[in-house]
């Protein structure tokens, strides 16, 4: 008996050492295989494939690494996924095509931003279903959450402006203007916003306790998204196939760095020191070192990946 219960036990720390002995990973959104592939970044190999039907396109990952959010446009759901398991473990069906998503500060809600009928919807995550919503208008996209929690920002694409919103009653607290069609939008520690206006081909600053625009950045054609790492920014421009890289102090052009085709999501890093940026027509994701702005590795994934907004999860 003794024997048994010390074999079981053997048994259940392999299995935990296994568990935590994972690396950080990638959740990938991949549009038309109805799919996401997770990517273990030490590896750079996938290491699991999750079935998420409607064209998965959004992503949003829970900040201690537990859940992913997954919005799929076609289908007009949000999914929630279990990161350990990497099972899907909810689902919620809404009125409107859901890209954007972010996850709130303390993990208790989900904010979708639904494209075309113009609402925000504020989504309890352990019931998965709507417990507001907000018509903003103006089709948002792009949504995120400050890093102490105090304010959600969104882009209005048709309206060319951000919205500072509050995350509790979803009170719409400001409107600033920014340049021509915001898609993508990431803050920064001090409280800055910065928007990719799409057809504006540059990256709007905000600061968002003052409400107001301090800065723009010239960047390349259709600029999407945009990461922050090392002091720099790192923005998808879509029809160029590149990544252009500028200076947060000076908000001055730094360089543009050749990836695969039709560049869209993209994120840094935990330690800053890499950026991956997610090809969705080349089916891949590049890497970046932030330090070198350098392409280092280009990994192979499913069929059309866009994984927009944070799709990394850091090792437990």
């Amino acid at each position: 008996m003794r024997l048994r219960a010390a074999g079981l036990l053997c048994l259940w720390m392999l299995v935990a050492t296994a568990s935590a002995a994972r690396a950080d990973e990638a959740y990938i959104t991949n549009q038309n295989g109805d799919d996401l592939s997770v990517l273990d970044l030490a590896t750079r190999k996938i290491v699991a494939t999750i079935k998420i039907p409607g064209k998965p396109a959004g992503i949003a990952m829970a900040r201690d690494g537990s859940r992913a959010y997954i919005t799929s446009t076609n289908g007009k759901t949000v999914s929630a996924v279990d990161c350990v398991t990497r099972t899907v473990v909810g689902s919620l069906a809404l009125p409107d095509e859901p890209v954007g998503i972010a996850v709130g500060a303390d993990g208790r809600f989900v904010y979708a931003a639904g494209f075309f009928l113009g609402h925000l919807y504020k989504i309890d995550v352990q019931t998965m279903k709507v417990a507001a919503d907000v018509v903003l208008g103006g089709t948002p996209a792009g949504l995120a959450v400050t890093p102490d929690g105090r304010h959600l920002v969104v882009t209005k694409r048709d309206a060319d402006q951000l919205a500072i919103v509050d995350p509790d009653t979803l009170a719409i607290d400001a409107t600033v203007a920014v340049g021509h069609r915001p898609y993508g939008v990431i803050v920064d520690a001090l409280g800055r916003a910065y928007t990719a206006n799409v057809y504006g081909d540059d990256v709007s600053v905000v600061d968002i306790a003052a409400r107001r625009l301090v800065g723009t950045v010239p960047v390349g054609k259709r600029p999407y998204v945009i990461a922050l790492a090392n002091g720099k920014g790192f923005v998808t421009d879509q029809y160029e196939g590149k990544v252009a890289v500028f200076d947060m102090k000076t908000l001055q052009p730094i360089t543009r760095i050749a990836v695969g085709d039709y560049p869209d999501g993209i994120q840094a890093s935990f330690d800053d020191k890499t950026v991956y940026a997610v090809d969705w027509e080349s089916n891949d994701v590049s890497v970046i070192d932030a330090a070198t702005l350098k392409v280092t590795a280009t990994i192979p994934v499913g069929d059309s990946p866009r994984s927009f907004g944070t799709f990394l999860r850091k090792a437990p």
